[in-house]
C-alpha cells in the first residue's frame, strides 16, 4: 500500500482493514488520542500497554469502542511496540476463525491454545515431551474421527504412528483441523464444545503451563494475546460468552485483551464485569463540540488520516470536509463513502471527486443507516438532539441505537449525539421542526 495520486487507486488504500506492522511508518497517524480524549495525557491504549508489561497475574482487559473508530489499527499498533520490546504478541482475529453467530466462551480457550502453542514456535521455545503429550491426548482421545482427517496433506492418525509424535509441529496440525471443524463442522464443533465445559480447569492448567515455558524463554515477559473482532457479537451472544464465564476468561495467567461492544456498556450487567476485567474505552475521533461546533481540530486530525493515504487533491473544494462531517467521526463510515465517491468519479473518468460525486455516496450511507430504524425510534433521537446528549433515560433504547451505529458516543465528558446522516433523514422527514415542541 502506497499513497496514491488517482482516483482509480483510491480502493487500495480506504480499505476498511486495519493498518498492518509494515504499513504503521508510512500511513499511522499518532497524535489522535487528545482529540478522542480530550487530554492528550489520557489513553485507553497506553493503559493497556502498561497492564501487558506488568509482572502481577491475571491482567485480562476488555477494550470498548464504535466499530470503526479504528481499535484494530491502535491495538496493531500497540502489538508492535510490546514486540520492539521482546514481548511476544499473538493477535487472534475471531472472524476468520470461528462463526460468529455461533460462538460459545469454549471457542475462545481452544483458539488461545493455539495462539499459545504459535508463540511457543515462533520464540524456539522447548516444550518437553510430557507437555506436549497431555495437549495431544486432551484431543486426541475425544473420537478416532479427528485421528484419521487430513491436515495440510498430513493425516494425524499416520503422523502419529510415524514416530513424530508429541511434536510441536504435529500439535500444531491438530489445531488447524480443530479451528476448520469449529467454523464449518456442528458435528465435531459440539464435541470439542464439551470438552472444554467438562474439563476446563484441566485445560487452563495446560495454557498456564505452556505461558510459563514461554515467560521463561523470553527472559519474564509473559506471552500476551489479543481477541479481535469480539465487538462484532450481538449483545446476547457476548452476554452468553462473558458475562457466564467472567471469572474463566479473566483468570489467564498472561495478559489477554478482548475487543466488545461498547453499546453493553450501557446494560446493568456491565458492573458485574468491571469486577472481572480492566475495562477501557477508545472514543470516537470528536468533530462536534457537545454545544453543537464544529470541532477543527479533531477535523483535521482525520484530515491528516486521509492525506497520509491519498493526495488531496484527488478531493475538490470542500468534498473531503463535507465526507468528514457527515460521518460522525467514524473513520470505518468515512472510508467506506470516500470509496464510493470515487467509483462514482472514475466511472465519470473524471481526475477528481466533486461534490456531486460526494452526495451520491453520503444518500446511499445515510439509505443504509435508516434501515436500521423505526418511526417509534424517531421521538427517542430527536430528544438527543434536541440537547439531552449526557443524560439519557431509556439505556435499552440507548443500546440499541448504539449497536446500530445510529447514535454515536464521544469522550473525555461522555456523551452522545446521533448519527449526522440520520439528523440529515430526520430533517428530511419535516420532524426536525417539532425538537422543541
Amino acid at each position: 500500500m502506497k499513497k496514491v495520486n488517482q482516483v482509480s487507486e483510491i480502493l487500495n488504500v480506504f480499505s476498511p482493514a486495519p493498518l498492518q506492522e509494515s504499513q504503521m511508518a508510512e500511513f499511522y497517524c499518532k497524535d489522535t488520542m487528545q482529540y478522542r480524549t480530550s487530554d492528550k495525557y489520557i489513553s485507553p491504549i497506553e493503559d493497556i500497554f502498561d497492564i501487558c508489561r506488568m509482572p502481577e497475574e491475571n491482567n485480562a482487559c476488555l477494550l470498548l469502542g464504535h466499530r470503526g473508530c479504528g481499535k484494530s489499527t491502535e491495538l496493531n499498533r500497540m502489538a508492535e511496540r510490546l514486540h520492539e520490546q521482546g514481548y511476544p504478541v499473538k493477535i487472534i482475529h475471531c472472524s476468520k476463525d470461528l462463526d460468529l453467530l455461533s460462538i460459545v466462551h469454549s471457542d475462545l480457550f481452544i483458539l488461545m491454545g493455539e495462539a499459545l502453542l504459535k508463540i511457543a514456535d515462533k520464540v524456539g521455545c522447548v516444550i518437553e515431551k510430557q507437555l506436549l503429550e497431555e495437549i495431544e491426548d486432551f484431543w486426541m482421545e475425544r473420537t478416532e474421527t479427528v485421528t484419521s482427517q487430513e491436515v495440510e496433506g498430513i493425516s494425524l492418525g499416520t503422523e502419529a504412528s510415524a514416530g513424530v509424535k508429541w511434536s510441536l509441529a504435529s500439535i500444531l496440525s491438530i489445531f488447524a483441523q480443530i479451528k476448520t471443524d469449529l467454523k464449518f463442522n456442528e458435528e465435531t464443533r459440539q464435541e470439542y464444545r464439551r470438552k472444554i465445559q467438562i474439563r476446563s480447569s484441566e485445560w487452563i492448567r495446560i495454557l498456564g503451563a505452556v505461558a510459563d515455558k514461554i515467560t521463561d524463554k523470553t527472559d519474564g515477559k509473559r506471552p500476551i494475546v489479543i481477541f479481535e473482532d469480539l465487538d462484532r457479537l450481538n449483545p446476547e451472544d457476548a452476554w452468553t460468552v462473558f458475562y457466564n464465564y467472567a471469572a474463566i476468561l479473566s483468570g489467564m495467567k498472561f495478559p489477554v485483551i478482548y475487543t466488545f461492544p461498547i453499546a453493553l456498556s450501557y446494560d446493568k450487567r456491565f458492573s458485574a464485569m468491571e469486577s472481572y476485567f480492566i475495562t477501557k474505552t477508545l472514543p470516537m475521533i470528536k468533530i462536534e463540540k457537545i454545544d453543537g461546533q464544529p470541532f477543527a481540530e479533531g477535523i483535521a486530525v482525520i484530515r491528516e488520516i486521509v492525506e497520509k493515504r491519498a493526495n488531496p487533491a484527488l478531493f475538490k473544494n470542500d468534498v473531503l470536509d463535507k465526507l468528514i462531517q457527515y460521518t460522525g467521526g467514524s473513520l470505518r463510515d468515512l472510508f467506506r463513502v470516500i470509496n464510493a465517491a470515487a467509483k462514482r468519479a472514475e466511472r465519470r473518468d473524471s481526475a477528481s471527486i466533486d461534490m456531486e460525486d460526494a452526495d451520491y455516496a453520503l444518500e446511499e450511507e445515510k439509505t443504509s443507516l435508516t434501515r436500521r430504524i423505526e418511526q417509534k425510534d424517531y421521538p427517542f433521537l430527536l430528544n438527543i438532539i434536541q440537547g439531552n446528549k449526557e443524560r439519557i433515560e431509556d439505556k435499552e433504547q440507548l443500546l440499541n441505537m448504539l449497536q446500530a451505529t445510529v447514535v454515536l458516543e464521544y469522550n473525555g465528558k461522555r456523551w452522545h449525539n446521533v448519527h449526522p446522516l440520520v439528523v440529515e433523514f430526520l430533517k428530511g422527514q419535516g420532524l426536525m421542526e417539532d425538537v422543541g415542541e
